[in-house]
């Protein structure tokens, strides 16, 4: 099995439970899609990111 496969994979579960956090969010619109944009274009980093600065 491919290790670098399933990175991708786990980054990408990851990634989709964050946006679905975010949606569930009481923030803002705005702050919503800033988030969502920063994890699509950014995936690893974008989801660091967010669980550093971004969940309260």
């Amino acid at each position: 099995m491919e290790y670098g496969g399933l990175f991708g994979l786990i980054i990408l579960a990851l990634d989709i439970w964050a946006i679905i956090k975010i949606l569930q969010s009481g923030r803002s619109t705005g702050s919503k899609a800033v988030w969502i944009i920063v994890i699509l274009l950014l995936p690893v980093l974008g989801l660091l990111l967010w669980l550093l600065f971004g969940r309260r």
